[in-house]
């Protein structure tokens, strides 16, 4: 008996009411599925039901990846007998019979995944394939498998939850960018977040690695497929790298003693280290699907960055003024404060378990002045005193979000002269102050554009 008809006659609860659950949800609805979604808050949905209900009666429950393993509702359901499945694993039984030749390549890492899954979506559209970037952006996967488009490849940016929940997928590739603290709060320690993201090897056919990730390149090893290393530096047989001003391609050519250019330099927007690094991930990735050189070099070409992520707001007065409000753990930020120098840099949040000493210790030198928010704030702050304590260091507090950016952008605008870069490069999440990193970035675009005119 196929899934789907094994599926119409269970009793499903949806573990999580957000915009993965909800599309759940409304797969289940087209199949007639009886089920119910719980989750901590009440959601508007007529088949929600309440934290302190019992889970019990249910045939199969479906998380949404940010739910821990032992939350009290999973444990619930396991002495239940409720068998358990992830989203991912999940739409992966469905794919194999609404799309069974649909294929999935997967991208992890603690910084630069929506920017790399953003360019490999770029470079496909160039192509025949048709694609579609998903998961942890844009789409969940079962609303791209279950989609009418029936898309022949899903381009799966996955979190260190959704990889460490799921068990079935089977990649055609997989890219790991980097490996850095974060989520140490959900995993328990470091050495757990750093096995979640090398799980994906595990279920892969091709890994794309990042050579100038120590982490990275050490935690592989032990994999035992076929590794393509990608680096700013020359590249050996076998490697995707830099030759000068050319994107070279030695992984991936008929003679490995041969080389291949996907473009150059100034084809990746900002031509900033790590955004170059990822566009080489982004390439591997399509190389791994056989889309062409030229291709991809247009696809690169064509490419814009997402919100939020080293966006230049303006130029005032020769003080550029940057939103990389993105940028939510010290690893996101070590790459936009790398990016400039003389900076005024706004940072602080939500700390999520990681340490700051590293971060500050690399890129003090190029702070002139900080301007910290936040509840966790004090974390920097500490490693400032202790690594650069000539620092000036700013506190702003506020009764809302819009008022806290607000004085932060005309403090800065006072600190800073001309040359100057103010950076918002939190290093934090955003939810203590701010409903999302995109309202905390929209709230200083809008401040600083308000001091423009």
């Amino acid at each position: 008996m196929s899934f789907l008809s094994q599926l119409a006659s269970k009793k499903v609860l949806v573990v999580g009411g957000g915009k993965t659950g909800i599309a759940v949800a409304q797969f289940l609805e087209t199949q007639n599925v009886d089920f119910k979604i719980i989750d901590e808050e009440v959601i508007d949905h007529a088949k929600y039901i309440p934290m302190d209900s019992n889970p019990s009666g249910f045939d199969l429950a479906i998380t949404s990846p940010g739910w821990r393993k032992d939350h009290p509702v999973i444990e619930k359901l396991r002495l239940a007998g409720t068998s358990i499945s992830s989203e991912l694993d999940f739409a992966w039984q469905i794919k194999a019979e609404v799309n069974p030749d649909q294929a999935w390549v997967a991208i992890t890492g603690t910084n630069g995944k929506t920017t790399t899954v953003q360019m490999a979506q770029s470079i496909f559209d160039q192509s025949t394939i048709k694609a579609i970037a998903c998961g942890n952006v844009g789409l969940p996967a079962i609303a791209a498998v279950s989609s009418n488009e029936k898309y022949e490849l899903l381009i799966l940016e996955l979190s260190s939850f959704q990889i460490d929940w799921s068990e079935l997928p089977r990649f055609k590739a997989a890219a790991i960018l980097n490996i850095a603290e974060d989520h140490i709060d959900w995993h328990g320690s470091f050495s757990n977040y750093a096995a979640a993201k090398l799980k994906v090897l595990s279920q892969s056919e091709i890994a794309i690695l990042n050579l100038g990730d120590p982490e990275v390149v050490l935690r592989a090893s032990s994999y035992s497929g076929r590794k393509i290393f990608y680096g700013l530096d020359t590249p050996q047989a076998g490697e995707i790298g830099l030759v000068e001003e050319l994107l070279v391609d030695r992984a991936f050519v008929v003679n490995p003693e041969s080389a291949e250019s996907f473009g150059e330099l100034l084809d990746v927007k900002p031509t900033v280290p790590h955004n170059v690094s990822n566009a080489m991930a982004a390439a591997g990735l399509a190389l791994a699907l056989g889309v062409p050189h030229p291709i991809i070099k247009e696809g690169l070409v064509q490419f814009k960055l997402d919100s939020h992520r080293l966006q230049e707001v303006a130029v005032i007065n020769e003080i550029t003024w940057i939103n990389d409000s993105k940028a939510t753990n010290p690893h996101a930020a070590a790459a936009a404060l790398s990016s400039y120098e003389s900076i005024i840099w706004i940072a602080g949040g939500l700390a999520k378990g990681a340490k700051m000493e590293k971060l500050i210790q690399k890129y003090g030198k190029r702070i002139k002045e900080v301007i910290l928010i936040g509840a966790d704030r004090e974390l920097i702050a500490d490693a400032i005193v202790k690594y650069f304590p000539q620092l000036p260091l700013h506190r702003v507090d506020g009764d809302s979000g819009a008022q806290v950016m607000s004085e932060v952008v005309s403090l800065a605008a006072r600190l800073a002269t001309a040359g100057d870069t103010v950076l918002l490069a939190p290093a934090c999440a955003s939810m203590d102050q701010f409903t999302s990193y995109a309202e905390r970035g929209d709230l200083f675009a809008k401040a600083v554009l308000g001091i423009g005119g």
